[in-house]
């Protein structure tokens, strides 16, 4: 069986393209998969070959191989996020206070709360 690794992988869409060993771009979809099965960009499948209408299309995938995210390499501790964490209701709980008095926080304000809530989301979510 041929075996490359996931050039592009969409799970949301559910599909996705593989750079078979041989140079060759493979449609990647994710009824190919097995059950429970993750894949990202990096990881490394053994699959089957059919032609599908706008080429070549796994199938049968085998997941070989799945690269450690470099992001939970460079993970914070526990201790560390724990701060972060209490350091953000704080900041949030200031901000309910204003918004129980009716006021919302001025633009700057809401958009610097914004990138910390989505940094730390994803810091969790790795």
């Amino acid at each position: 069986m041929p075996t490359g690794k996931v050039k592009f992988y969409d799970e949301e869409k559910g599909f996705g393209f593989i750079t078979s060993d041989e140079g060759h771009e493979v449609f990647l979809h994710a009824s190919a998969l097995p059950a429970g099965a993750t894949v990202r960009a990096g990881s490394r499948l053994e699959f089957g070959i059919a032609d599908g209408k706008r080429g070549a299309q796994a199938l049968s995938v085998r997941v070989l191989e799945t690269p450690v995210s470099l992001t939970k390499l460079n993970r914070k501790s526990a201790d560390d996020m724990a701060v972060i964490v209490e350091d953000v209701v704080k900041m949030l709980d200031g901000i309910g206070v204003d918004l129980r008095r009716g006021r919302y926080p001025d633009k700057a304000k809401a958009r610097t709360v914004a990138a910390v809530l989505r940094k730390v989301a994803d810091d969790l979510d790795v």
